[in-house]
Order: structure tokens, then C-alpha cells, then sequence
């Protein structure tokens, strides 16, 4: 059946490709005048006509036209534009080069391609942002971070106070993919979640897609991160950086062959235990810092080849004397990208991803965990005429799971070694971005995907009570267990004017490997667990359908986007379970279906003196599990009905502006105890509904100030100077339940504030 689908929808490709007239190619790379980057999404439209395409995201081209005469524009948002003449009666090869416009250099552009893309393309639940977006947004003190920047727009909320985790449209955490140059990110937070693992002086540009995901995406229920380093400056030699209350941060980048080889290096420490044992703060025997090393090279072979290596390296220290916590993450990508022809560009990745943590309990006991992907990936783009293009690949990824173990130097003690786990993800995808009509396209695909775990290994059997009863061992790199998915994706867009459109889309995603926890906001000692025979891979099924319209010609921009999505094989836990070290934890998952639905609605201004933007949720997420809140539907812990968030920018001269965010949402779903009762002389509480009850809503000001320095040819500096949560709101991170102090044999709630007003201040400079 598959095969003949497939069969059918190249039939009906080739068909739409057939013309009797002649016509010829115009294909290229379009790059920054400046630094020699790639520019992604730059648009290419012949004038006066719909027709037209938009550079990848390694900055390639295709457009396949008539032999005539022919007036090309080139644009993107920030740059100047430019017009070409062309009289087609060959196929050519024509790369250009942008130059940044003065007037860009003022915009805050929350989407760096042509201006009415938001209503031409079929993207929806899409927002890309430029990195120079987050240099006024005020954030905790007062570090840049790519993912508290995306917790302002709709559907994405913050997982908790200040922490780097995200959930999108109801989903947990885990459910989102983050890749940083195609590789995946498994945790993104440095200090126990309050920073990203993100540089944002290493980034150029990043996309999130919250529904009407591509088929070359998967793994995932909710959400795609995809970030995307800088190349480095092919022109100069530069350097950048910036000096902030708690943490520093240098980028140099330059050419090694001008126009063929360049580099970028970024690194960044934080320096607070440096800091709070020089205030007394901080014991000298304690611990608290991270550091990251960004780092890519990339070489231009020829006009057909290139390659680039890339890699990240962080790392995170926490501890007292002989007791402590690191984690860290490492990648690496090298990628190919190959033309075959004028029409058929190849991109081949090789990817490497590994996380684990460690704990150093006493000087003899450690316990540890974590997580290894070797993979590849094969990613064809087919420009077959101006109304169609076709991408098409395969990947497949090896993952290595190491759930726990705990070590111990002393001989007489007991150690615990959970089992490694091992298995293959692998998928192929196909899909078609078409044309239909000046007023109708489409994006439509499928993506199928296949998921092995495989030995050496036990696979354990359970009775209704959770009892093993049975466990069959299967040898090295023997089948235990396989999951086959199909995943069909399809995104309309319906022109209604030049200003305005309907957009639908439906997407299917498969995910395999779930993340264990106890927390909501995520934390680096959670552990990540393969799909099993007990455990079975979350499927998530999105309808979306939205109205997006843009006034004042495209300076301003509204939409509004409805969605349901439908999840099965959703998890939670029977109460009490403990997730570390827990050999038999698959007997006390429960799992069963979700729903979430809501509306989302955005307002943005996206340049002038006064920009921004005001994001608007109204949501619900709920699950039914057997053998949970006896059976019946209760509120997820990510379920926040109002999330609402306003985002200001204004240049009050040359040299000063002011920027401010305010955010509102509703208190995460919780369990708390409903009453207490004794048995055998000890008060035990007493829970009721699982999710019944709310932490008290959340809402906060931020405020920065930012001041240009005097700058000459060869320096750029800059001052930021901020305040997290202006007006001191006593926002609640935990709330606990004990004995009152002061009326004994009752019980009181105790609220527990992480954060007060933090002023900082941050110098930046460039030369």
C-alpha cells in the first residue's frame, strides 16, 4: 500500500513538472556582504508575479523560469534589496551578496524574511527569530538566553520560575526537540535550569514549530527547536564579547582562506562562586559555575561542495567539599552539503549527542546517568519548477541509555547498576511545498519512521499487580521489541487578499524516548528511558486552523490560531514512585490519552521606534490514565489556562532605548494534600484528585535599559542595564505543608520565593 502511495504522489510530481515550453535555471547562494554568512529564507520573487522561492538554510536557491526576459528581486528584512535583470536562455549560476541596511540595524524582527511571508506561506504555529532580537529583551540577570526569549510568544510558556524548560500547546518537556546544528540537545539548562546551554553570541538564527511540522522533523510529541550556529566571518578577522554580574562571554571569528575557510570559537563562564566567595556569600569548599565552548568550521571545497564541522562542550559544577553535581552535554555535527545539480541539493550529516550527570554522594559513593546518539542523516531538496519543491531523505540514530548506577568505593557496601539500554530510531520522510494557485498552497508529506530496541538485555514481564513474573534475556544487538509509525503532515494556506489568509494544518508525531521525572520544570537528574515492551511511544495528532492578517503595509501583524491535539500513550506515575535507581520503574509507569486544545492570539509591531509584541493563550490540557483520579479526566501538571505576555521596545535617541516585558499565567496544577489522618501513631496526609489544586498565579516586570557606546571604525560597545521582576513579586516556586510553629496540631502552607528584584548590569563590545 505504501509503495503504490508513494508511486502515486511522484505521478502526480512528474505531471505537475511537464510544460512544453522551454525553460531554464537560475540557481545560487546568497550570503552577508559583511561576514560572508549564509542568509536563510531570503526571498527571490520575479516582479509584479507570484512566483518565486526563498534560500535554504545553508542559503541556496532554485528558480526555474521561462526563456524571456525576466526582472528578479531579491529581499530579506534588515538588507538591502536588489533587482536583476535576466534574459534566460541558459541555465545560470549567479550568487549574491547582501549589504545590511541602516535602517535594519533599528528593527527588532521577530521574522527575518520577506514581510508578508507570515501571510504567503503555509507556515503556521512557525516563529523564527533573529538572534539581534535578544539583545534589548530584558532576561534574569540580565544574560541573553534564546530560550526564555521564546517563552514570550504564544503557546510556549515558561516549565516554572526562571527556569530555561519550555512546554508548547500542553506538552511536557521532554516532548520538544531541540537540535543545535541538526544535533539534539537532550538538557538545555545551565544552574539547575535558571540559564540555557545557548550562547546566543554563537547563534545565527532559530526556528520553533509548534504545529504543521515538517516531515523532515520527528522524535517528538509537541515542538521543534531548531537553532543554528554561526558559520564565522569569511571576510575579517573580528572579535566580540560582553562582561555581566555573574558570567563572562568571547566569540572571535575570522577567515583562515578569505571566501573559502572561515572559523568561529565562542566560549562563556560564569563566575559566581568566584563572586560570592570574595562577598562571603559562598563557603570557600562550595562549588557553583558553568562554562560552554561553542566552536565551527566551515570550508568551501567548490561551487558544488562544502563542508562544515561544528560542536558544542558544556559543563556544569555544583557541590560542597566531597558532595557534589555536574552535568553536561556534548555534540558534534560534520556536514556535507553536495549540488547535484542546478535543481538537486544534498545535504549528509553525521551527528554525535551525549549527556549524562554525576553525582558525588560521599568520597567513595557516586551515581550517574545519561545518554548517547551516534547518528546519520540524508536530507535531498528537489526544486522541480517554481510551483513545486520536493524534499525527501532518510536518518537513523543509535541511542545508548545509561538509566543509573550507583558506585561504591567501599567493597562491603551494596552497589546498584541499572541495565543499559540500546536501541535504533530510524525514519524516512517525502514532502511537497506546492503552489496550487495564485491564492491556494500547500505543504503535504509523510513521514515514516521505525524504532528498534535491541539487546544484550532483559525485557521483564508484570502482572496486574505489578509483579514481575517473567524475564526473557536477548543477546547483543538481538530484537527485543519494534514500533512502526506512520506519520502524514499536511499545511494549507488559503490567500483571501493581499494582506491576509486562512491557514490549516494536521501533523502526526511519534516519540520514543520519554524523559523521567518528578518535577515540572525540569531538572539535569532526570533520567531519559527507551520505549519497551512495557513502555509504548506517545503519538500526538494536531489539527490547527488559523486567521492571519497585516496592516499599515506589513508593519503590523495579527493572527489567530485554533488547535486541538489529540495524544495517546501519555505517562504518568502511581503516587509515590521514585524515578532514580529504580530497577523495576516500568511497572509503576501508567499510561493513557490526553487532549489539549486551545486558541492563541499575537499582536506585533515589527519595526519603528516603538516595536513589539503582545501574546494572548487560552488553553487546556488534560489526561485520562487507568488507575489515576479513579479514571476520570484531571488537569496535566503542564495545563496553565491564561498565559499572556507583552513585550515593548522603544528607541528613545540614537544611543539610548528602553525595552520592558510583563507576563501573566496561570499557576501549574497540582496535588496537594486534602486533609491528614493517623495511623499507628503518625499524621499522614491525605490526597484526593490527582492535579486539584493551583499554585497561585504568576506575574512579573522586566525593565532594560540599553546604551550604545561612541563608536568608531574599528569598536562597538554597548551598556545593558536591568532589573528582573521590577516590582518585587513574590512569586511562588514551591508550596510545602507542615506542622504550624505557632498553633500546634495544625497545618500550614509554606510558600518558598526563589527570586526578588535582581538588578544588573552587562558592558558589550566588538572590534
Amino acid at each position: 500500500m505504501l509503495t503504490r502511495a508513494f508511486h502515486i504522489f511522484t505521478f502526480l510530481l512528474i505531471i505537475t513538472g511537464l510544460n512544453a515550453q522551454t525553460k531554464f535555471t537560475v540557481s545560487g547562494k546568497i550570503t552577508d556582504a559583511t561576514t560572508g554568512e549564509d542568509l536563510v529564507g531570503v526571498s527571490i520573487f520575479e516582479k509584479g508575479t507570484t512566483t518565486g522561492t526563498v534560500t535554504n538554510n545553508y542559503g541556496f536557491y532554485s528558480l526555474t523560469l521561462s526563456n524571456s526576459p525576466h526582472t528578479i528581486q531579491i529581499s530579506y528584512m534588515g538588507y538591502n534589496s536588489i533587482t536583476k535583470e535576466l534574459a534566460l536562455n541558459k541555465d545560470i549560476s549567479l550568487n549574491l551578496k547582501l549589504d545590511p541596511s541602516a535602517i535594519g540595524l533599528n528593527e527588532v524582527v521577530v521574522n527575518s524574511v520577506r514581510k508578508d511571508r507570515n501571510i504567503t506561506s503555509t507556515d503556521m504555529g512557525v516563529e523564527r527569530l533573529e538572534v539581534k532580537e535578544l539583545e534589548t529583551i530584558p532576561v534574569l540577570l540580565g544574560e541573553k538566553d534564546i530560550l526564555k526569549t521564546i517563552q514570550l510568544l504564544p503557546g510556549i510558556s515558561a516549565a516554572s520560575e526562571g527556569s530555561s524548560g519550555f512546554t508548547v500547546r500542553g506538552g511536557s518537556i521532554d516532548q520538544n526537540l531541540i537540535l543545535l546544528d541538526e544535533a539534539p540537545v537532550y538538557s538545555a539548562s545551565h544552574l539547575m535550569g535558571f540559564f540555557s546551554v545557548f550562547n546566543s553570541d554563537a547563534l545565527k538564527n532559530m526556528s520553533v514549530y509548534k504545529g504543521g511540522i515538517p516531515s523532515q522533523y520527528g522524535g517528538r510529541a509537541s515542538s521543534v527547536l531548531d537553532i543554528t550556529m554561526k558559520d564565522g566571518n569569511n571576510q575579517n578577522f573580528s572579535a566580540s564579547g560582553g562582561i555581566g554580574l555573574i558570567s563572562s562571554r568571547l566569540t572571535l571569528e575570522g577567515p583562515i582562506i578569505k571566501d573559502k575557510m572561515s572559523f568561529i570559537v565562542s566560549g562563556r563562564r560564569s563566575y559566581a562562586d568566584l563572586v560570592g566567595k570574595a562577598t562571603g556569600f559562598l563557603d570557600d569548599n562550595m562549588n557553583l559555575f558553568f562554562y560552554d565552548l561553542n566552536a565551527k568550521l566551515n570550508y568551501k571545497i567548490n561551487d558544488k561542495n562544502r563542508i562544515y564541522l561544528s560542536g558544542y562542550f558544556g559543563q556544569d559544577d555544583f557541590g560542597f567539599g566531597n558532595i557534589g553535581l555536574s552535568w553536561g552535554n556534548t555534540t558534534g555535527t560534520m556536514r556535507w552539503n553536495h549540488l547535484f545539480s542546478n535543481k538537486l541539493f544534498s545535504n549528509t550529516t553525521a551527528i554525535y549527542s551525549n549527556y549524562s550527570y554525576g553525582f558525588n554522594l560521599t568520597d567513595n559513593v557516586t551515581m550517574g546517568s545519561g545518554i548517547e546518539d551516534i547518528g546519520l542523516k540524508q536530507d535531498f531538496t528537489y526544486y522541480l519548477n517554481p510551483k513545486n519543491t520536493l524534499r525527501f531523505g532518510f536518518n537513523s540514530t543509535y541511542h545508548s541509555f545509561n538509566p543509573g548506577k550507583l558506585l561504591n568505593g567501599n567493597t562491603d557496601s551494596e552497589e546498584i547498576i541499572l541495565e543499559e539500554k540500546h536501541a535504533y530510531e530510524s525514519a524516512i520522510y517525502v514532502s511537497n511545498s506546492q503552489k496550487i494557485s495564485d491564492n491556494f498552497s500547500a505543504e503535504y508529506g509523510a513521514r515514516i519512521s521505525m524504532y528498534n530496541q535491541v539487546g544484550a538485555g532483559w525485557s521483564n514481564q508484570y502482572d496486574d499487580n505489578n509483579v514481575k513474573v517473567d524475564s526473557i534475556y536477548y543477546n547483543n544487538k538481538e530484537l527485543m521489541k519494534s514500533y512502526f509509525e506512520f506519520e502524514p503532515r499536511i499545511s494549507l494556506n488559503y490567500q483571501l487578499s493581499s494582506s491576509s489568509s486562512v491557514k490549516a494544518s494536521y501533523n502526526r508525531m511519534a516519540q520514543y524516548l520519554h524523559l523521567l521525572s518528578n518535577s515540572t520544570s525540569g531538572q539535569p537528574t532526570d533520567t531519559w528511558m527507551t520505549s519497551t515492551q512495557n513502555i509504548k511511544p506517545t503519538i500526538a495528532s494536531q489539527f490547527a486552523l488559523g486567521y492571519f492578517q497585516n496592516f499599515a503595509d506589513n508593519k503590523y501583524e495579527f493572527s489567530v490560531e485554533g488547535y486541538y491535539k489529540d495524544m495517546q500513550n501519555v505517562l504518568d506515575y502511581e503516587d509515590g514512585t521514585n524515578v532514580m535507581l529504580n530497577a523495576n520503574i516500568e511497572a509503576n509507569i501508567l499510561s493513557g490519552t490526553g487532549r489539549s486544545y486551545g486558541a492563541e492570539f499575537y499582536l506585533k509591531k515589527k519595526y519603528g521606534k516603538l516595536n513589539g509584541w503582545i501574546s494572548y493563550t487560552l488553553a487546556r490540557t488534560e489526561n485520562k490514565i487507568e488507575g489515576i483520579n479513579d479514571n476520570k479526566w484531571y488537569p496535566s501538571k503542564f495545563d496553565k489556562t491564561h498565559d499572556f505576555s507583552i513585550v515593548a521596545n522603544y528607541e528613545l535617541s540614537k544611543r539610548w532605548s528602553v525595552s520592558t516585558s510583563w507576563v501573566y499565567y496561570t499557576g501549574n496544577a497540582v496535588t496537594f494534600p486534602s486533609g491528614k489522618f493517623e495511623f499507628d501513631g503518625q499524621v499522614l496526609p491525605y490526597y484526593t484528585e490527582r492535579n486539584g489544586y493551583r499554585m497561585p498565579d504568576y506575574h512579573r516586570l522586566d525593565l532594560n535599559f540599553h546604551l550604545k557606546g561612541k563608536e568608531t571604525k574599528k569598536f562597538e560597545s554597548s551598556w545593558d542595564f536591568s532589573f528582573y521582576n521590577l516590582y518585587n513579586r513574590k512569586n511562588a516556586y514551591t508550596i510545602n505543608f507542615q506542622e504550624s510553629e505557632t498553633v500546634p496540631g495544625t497545618t500550614e502552607a509554606v510558600k518558598l520565593s526563589l527570586f526578588g528584584i535582581v538588578p544588573s548590569i552587562t558592558w558589550n563590545f566588538k572590534f
